[in-house]
């Protein structure tokens, strides 16, 4: 009895209407994988605070609200959401020059841009994210967070400072983190009943404090200790002054927290087999960090490295992310004085296996046998994401992509050239016709040397942008002023309406295209006239 009323509660935590089924065991790995996640954002959460400045249980309260509020509306069962360190790099220089109030509003407005994005539908334009882009920056992700783990190997000194470990220290930290990463790699040959990362972290946990090993512990970096989350009005001005001074970090966070939220959507889909979900995932972020900057929270999104963490514990569901979201709360109130004794060595081992996981190590062996444009956007996307931050790597590899793809583009352009029994001459147009092209389009012509009627035939090529509708108009002028006749065949319908004003001789066929040009801003201000 108890275990079917605990499967159908559960039930309401599933994927895509209860795809995944909520058997007994079902629930056990959701609940232990929520549990392993838990144990990992703790020192997460509190590094990150560190880095903007703020008091660690601002980090806490923020991965513990945005990571529940996903888990239960997200667009994809299983991400793990939380305090980031993408956003906290910037969102130390608001703390430091205005304070952390300032942060609590900045959140806010940070919460609903991204609702916003989601209700305009603005989160569909991360499938414009080439391959070679989520490859770079997946390998940049996994290189940054092994960096992030280095700082684990270090000491303060008597003086405040931070040195390197040296001597039986280093080697017994290394130990335990070899220690852990073996564990996590030998248990799913053994059995898959519990997470390996969740054995890991007890075994070693148990060794250290069994034995009284000194080594660094979680309680080292700050306590956890706290209170519920108290309901909280940013203590702001609320001027057009505050709002210029919030609106830029908070338009900056929106969009990096909704890179790496919809790039983290994207890979666990690649990893469940399921897509979608883009706009809602948007909401849910923003909702979420909304409802967290009233409540004392930094703010927070998608989080890869826990995600994953989640998925190769078997953490499928929402119930996972909501049992992640829940522990963490319970160390907070509860628990703080046992988890502060876990060994950093053996969350460090965790998430080096992370590391291990995420690195796309395939995509080394085809740089040689991929264009060489994929593989330099690749290159350079991983190079920023470690060098600056998440979001300018993807804009950065995006930018390269789109140019990379116009250049080539413009280069396939070609036109072959005939002459009718009638004496006409025609000349056949092959490959898109855009701005990136229109140059070369024109020198194809020759309007002094061409007989009285050419022909320009259209049916291997396609009209794609203004650009090419002026190219078009631009060579009808300069056969006009020639005094010679310029017929086009197989333009599209609206290409005929849009290129009347130049009084060119059009050819209707049954089989012109069909296609549309994005030229809504050409007819609004009347640049090439007619039609409508």
């Amino acid at each position: 009895m108890i275990k079917t009323t605990l499967a159908a509660f559960a039930d309401s935590f599933s994927s895509s209407g209860g795809a995944t089924p909520f058997t007994p065991g079902r629930i056990k790995t959701e609940l232990l994988s929520g549990l392993t996640v838990a144990l990992v954002l703790v020192p997460e959460a509190v590094a990150f605070s560190f880095v903007a400045g703020v008091h660690p249980l601002v980090g806490l309260y923020a991965a513990f609200i945005v990571g529940l509020i996903t888990a239960l509306i997200g667009g994809r069962p299983g991400m793990i959401s939380g305090a980031t360190g993408a956003l906290a790099v910037v969102m130390v220089a608001l703390v430091a020059g205005h304070g952390v109030e300032y942060l609590f509003a900045t959140v806010v407005l940070m919460g609903i841009l991204q609702v916003l994005a989601g209700i305009l539908h603005l989160g569909k334009f991360i499938r414009l994210v080439p391959h070679p882009v989520m490859m770079g920056f997946v390998n940049g992700l996994a290189i940054v967070i092994f960096v992030a783990q280095l700082t684990q190997f270090q000491i303060e000194a008597p003086d405040g400072a931070r040195d390197w470990m040296t001597g039986w220290p280093l080697a017994t930290m290394l130990g335990l983190v070899a220690l852990t990463m073996a564990i996590i790699w030998a248990m799913p040959r053994i059995t898959k009943a519990v997470p390996a990362p969740l054995v890991g972290i007890a075994v070693v946990a148990a060794i250290v404090i069994f034995f009284g090993i000194d080594v660094p512990r979680v309680g080292d970096l700050a306590s956890i200790k706290g209170g519920l989350p108290q309901f909280h009005i940013p203590m702001v001005p609320l001027t057009l002054e505050t709002l210029q001074i919030i609106f830029p970090f908070a338009a900056i966070l929106a969009a990096i927290g909704l890179i790496e939220s919809l790039l983290t959507l994207n890979l666990v889909g690649e990893i469940t087999g399921k897509g979608g979900g883009t706009s809602k995932e948007c909401i849910a972020q923003g909702v979420s960090n909304t409802v967290t900057g009233f409540f004392g929270g930094m703010g927070g999104c998608a989080m890869i490295g826990q995600s994953i963490i989640n998925m190769k514990s078997g953490g499928r569901t929402r119930l996972s992310g909501v049992t992640a979201a829940l522990c963490l709360l319970a160390f907070i109130l509860v628990g703080s004085s046992l988890i502060e004794q876990i060994p950093l060595a053996a969350l460090v081992g965790v998430m080096f296996m992370v590391v291990i996981g995420t690195f796309a190590w395939q995509s080394i062996l085809i740089l040689r046998r991929i264009p060489r444009t994929d593989a330099l956007v690749m290159i350079l996307v991983t190079i920023v994401t470690v060098m600056t931050d998440l979001a300018i790597a993807v804009v950065v590899g995006v930018i390269v992509s789109a140019l990379a793809y116009a250049w080539n583009n413009a280069t396939r352009i070609h036109a072959r050239e005939a002459v009718t029994p009638e004496g006409a001459k025609v000349y056949a147009i092959e490959g898109p016709l855009f701005f990136g092209s229109t140059e070369g389009f024109a020198a194809f012509f020759d309007p002094p040397g061409d007989p009285d009627l050419v022909i320009v035939d259209f049916m291997e090529s396609r009209i794609v942008d203004q650009s090419a509708l002026q190219a078009i108009e631009a060579l009808a002028s300069r056969y006009q002023a020639a005094g010679k006749t310029l017929q086009l065949r197989h333009l599209s319908h609206d290409c005929h309406r849009l290129l009347k004003r130049a009084g060119q001789l059009m050819v209707d066929s049954d089989d012109d295209p069909q296609y549309g040009v994005a030229v809504d801003y050409a007819i609004k201000t009347g640049i090439l006239g007619g039609g409508h």
